[in-house]
């Protein structure tokens, strides 16, 4: 039987909204997932600041109304309506030029008896912002949907080109409420525990930096995140505040929940280590070990012997060497204590062999990887 892609893997989660359908497509996929929301919604009836706006836009007109979200539509009016002000708002959207960057945002402006102008074949802010600027915006008033995020680089091209903007902040982030399972979270990933780190929203990758940096772990947490965990990101606005951090961040080709999972698919497995021992097919996971197909879990002190036996391809390793490699250290004994283990978990002994007086090595075999 073939282990799932991501069976082995353990994969924390940072997002609030939708963090069970990506919680649960990781899960199908084989995965252990650890959830530690980096934030959390303001909710809309709560909302002083879109309140502010939606009044702002009912009295004055707009020229241009910007949907760059379907939810983040379709909120705006549900709040409007619990505040009263849904009839007197589509009114004057329906006078303006109304503008939607993705069929979601299409869709939500339709559902609301408007009709859009145009929308960006690559339904890209990018597209939208260079559509507005082409056709002049200058003593034009716009009204500019947002979700979660200022998009500063969006509102502040059109000021510059002359424009009056109002930002319409559709449910805004802060940070989470109860900071616990997040503290969770990265302590985990400082530990080595966690072995890709998954991100949907840029305030919430800068929340986990913010978070680490209250913490006095920023440093640490960076470190772990260039070197030795996967970082994934839904969008490169997503991952900026990692990128200016040094962090490597890995994108699907689309903005999606489904293709950040499949891209984790794809990405963890081309990690493993794999090699030929002892006449067996061994494949090196974050928490696991397959032998042959089948999926073993290893606990944390026999998997940190195995990966510096692993990273010998075959060579002698000391046991000085082998119990640096283990958390927190020890005495030497914890090292033939985490070699038994080891032996147990993989079920046949014979892939890790003691040289006397020497130390410890795996059996490879001479091709030394796996086919």
């Amino acid at each position: 039987m073939t282990a799932a892609p991501l069976a082995g893997y353990t994969i924390g989660v940072t997002a609030a909204r939708r963090a069970d359908e990506l919680g649960a497509l990781l899960e199908r996929k084989g995965a252990t997932v650890l959830h530690g929301p980096a934030i959390r919604i303001v909710p809309l009836p709560d909302d002083a600041e879109l309140l502010a706006a939606t009044r702002t836009v009912v009295e004055e007109p707009v020229d241009v109304a910007v949907a760059t979200t379907g939810i983040g539509f379709r909120g705006w009016v549900e709040a409007a309506e619990g505040w009263g002000l849904a009839a007197r708002l589509l009114t004057r959207l329906s006078g303006a030029t109304v503008l939607a960057r993705g069929p979601k945002a299409r869709g939500a402006v339709r559902a609301a008896g408007l009709v859009e102008e145009w929308s960006p074949e690559g339904e890209s802010n990018a597209e939208l912002l260079d559509h507005l600027l082409r056709a002049g915006v200058a003593g034009k008033r716009i009204a500019v949907q947002l979700h979660g995020e200022p998009l500063p680089e969006f509102t502040t091209a059109l000021r510059d080109a002359g424009a009056h903007v109002v930002s319409v902040p559709v449910y805004r982030w802060t940070g989470p409420q109860d900071p616990a399972p997040l503290e969770r979270l990265l302590e985990a990933v400082l530990a080595r525990q966690v072995d890709a780190l998954t991100f949907t929203s840029a305030p919430a990758a800068a929340s986990v930096l913010r978070t680490a940096e209250q913490l006095g772990r920023r440093p640490e947490l960076l470190a772990a995140l260039r070197r030795d965990v996967l970082v994934v990101g839904v969008g490169s606005i997503t991952a900026a505040p990692l990128v200016r951090a040094g962090v490597p961040v890995v994108q699907p080709a689309r903005a999606r929940i489904g293709a950040l999972a499949r891209e984790l698919t794809l990405e963890l497995p081309a990690r493993a280590t794999r090699l030929r021992i002892a006449a067996r097919d061994v494949e090196l996971r974050g928490q696991a070990v397959v032998v042959d197909g089948e999926l073993r879990p290893v606990p944390p002190a026999p998997m940190a012997v195995l990966r510096a036996l692993a990273a010998a391809r075959g060579r002698v390793v000391p046991r000085r060497d082998l119990l640096a490699a283990l958390p927190g250290g020890g005495e030497e004994h914890a090292v033939e204590t985490a070699i038994g283990r080891l032996r147990t978990a993989l079920g046949e002994p014979r892939m890790v062999t003691t040289v006397v007086k020497r130390g410890y090595r795996l059996a490879v075999d001479p091709a030394g990887v796996a086919v």
